[in-house]
């Protein structure tokens, strides 16, 4: 008698591994680090930003946002390696927060802007479904805090500016967004990667089969 593939005690085909959106402790914690370490790098940033951002605004006022990108990485990043819903959100957070609690001269107002900022890099994430992480997402993501930060600056900081002002604020941030927060973060979620420092997430298990 002829078997097939139909019959009992058949071995069955192999399905493809079903995408979790579920956070795992390590998740959690690997997160958390990533913005505590943001954090940080936001407080310096806080301090020696003035030297690039004032000889832009005197060039064309409104261009200081392009050095903005530094302030948006966090969330991206995050993102990047994590990939589940809510990571661009959770780590710029934790890192605006980190930032507050050292110091900084915009004070509480630092978290709203890690809100407004996260869910821009979130809001592209969610747009692929969780599922897309090329670099040119990367960049979307970045794009989309720093259209973030433009709008949110422009409100608490700049109401009374000129139209002109405003468009090149947001326009620059966009800009310095996608580089430094969206491209500059994905070489280095894939460099991370490459070390083997992530093989727990699917962002090092790509990176080892590309390998």
């Amino acid at each position: 008698m002829h078997t097939t593939a139909s019959t009992r005690g058949a071995s069955p085909r192999p399905t493809a591994r079903r995408r979790s959106y579920r956070w795992r402790v390590v998740d959690i914690v690997v997160a958390s680090v990533i913005g505590v370490a943001s954090g940080l790098v936001f407080w310096v940033w806080n301090l020696t930003y003035s030297p690039l951002s004032t000889p832009l605004e005197a060039l064309l006022p409104g261009a200081q946002s392009l050095v903005g990108g530094v302030w948006l990485f966090a969330g991206v990043l995050g993102g990047l390696i994590v990939r589940k819903p809510g990571a661009a959100l959770f780590t710029e957070l934790v890192a605006a927060t980190v930032s507050a609690l050292v110091g900084t001269q915009w004070g509480p107002l630092t978290l709203v802007s890690g809100l407004v900022q996260g869910l821009g890099a979130e809001i592209v994430f969610a747009a692929f479904l969780y599922a897309n992480y090329r670099v040119y997402v990367a960049v979307l993501a970045g794009a989309g805090a720093g259209l973030a930060m433009g709008i949110n600056d422009s409100i608490l900081w700049y109401p009374g500016a000129s139209g002109a002002f405003h468009t090149i604020y947001i326009v620059c941030g966009v800009i310095g967004g996608a580089i430094v927060a969206g491209l500059l973060s994905w070489l280095l979620a894939r460099a991370l990667a490459r070390t083997g420092a992530l093989n727990r997430f699917a962002s090092g298990r790509e990176a080892a089969a590309r390998s």
